[in-house]
């Protein structure tokens, strides 16, 4: 992946989680423009952007197109770590009856939320490479 492009309604509020929780994951802040801003990661950037462009409409992950992001966020400590700090950061826990085995018995992940509606799987490492292996066949 070279890059992902999202577009919000609000920036400044999407900076507050979604930019959270990408510093969190690993990526730094990059550029910043009126209705924008960048965070760069190892092999690849998210930039998060509203202006005249987007539509003034809620987000809806249940539409066609793109359903969520997921990351590969380290342990499972990790994982619990950072979807505990989530909720203070405005996200909700999807699937909570199910967490954080939503994704089956051997893919243990979390599954948040923001305000604006986008949702972000963070994964557990080594289940996330086992799953990988599965899907290779």
């Amino acid at each position: 992946m070279h890059h992902t492009e999202i577009w919000v309604r609000d920036v400044d509020a999407s900076r507050a989680s979604l930019g959270w929780l990408f510093e969190e994951l690993g990526y730094v802040p990059g550029g910043t423009w009126a209705h924008g801003t960048s965070y760069v990661g190892e092999r690849d950037y998210i930039v998060l952007e509203s202006g005249p462009d987007v539509l003034d409409e809620p987000h809806r992950r249940r539409s066609p197109g793109l359903n969520h992001l997921a990351f590969v966020a380290g342990s499972r400590l990790r994982v619990n770590q950072l979807a505990a700090k989530a909720l203070e950061h405005g996200f909700i826990l999807l699937f909570e009856d199910a967490s954080p085995y939503a994704g089956g018995p051997g893919h243990y992940a979390v599954y948040l939320q923001d305000e604006a509606g986008f949702e972000v799987e963070l994964v557990a490492e080594d289940p996330g490479r086992a799953d990988h292996e599965a899907l290779r066949g």
